[in-house]
């Protein structure tokens, strides 16, 4: 339980004069860096291995008849997109430590 009064501290929002280093004026919203379509890519690879995993473990709780095994191996698309997304996020992350040694 707070006894005094509350303090409120004002937000401190860096301005274009005392931020360190080149600050654009304009965020370009249609860029494309390296890895985004690696992360797009996995990402869509990923949902349709987890609506086959979905599919194929249905009919194990509802009692009916197993789908074929290659239904299994559709399954395998979640790890598929999973380690696609993860090298977008790794090609990503070294073309950002590029840009920044060279920036310096």
């Amino acid at each position: 339980m707070v006894v005094g009064p509350v303090t409120r501290r004002h937000r401190v929002v860096p301005s274009r004069r005392n931020y360190p280093g080149p600050v654009r004026d304009k965020t370009q919203t249609n860029s494309v860096e390296p890895g985004d379509r690696l992360i797009r890519a996995g990402v869509l690879v990923f949902f349709i291995g987890a609506l086959a995993t979905l599919v194929t473990v249905a009919p194990f709780l509802l009692g009916t008849t197993p789908f074929p095994t290659y239904m299994f191996g559709l399954s395998m698309l979640m790890g598929v997109g999973f380690v696609l997304a993860g090298a977008g996020v790794f090609r990503s992350i070294g073309a950002g430590r590029r840009q920044a040694r060279v920036g310096r």
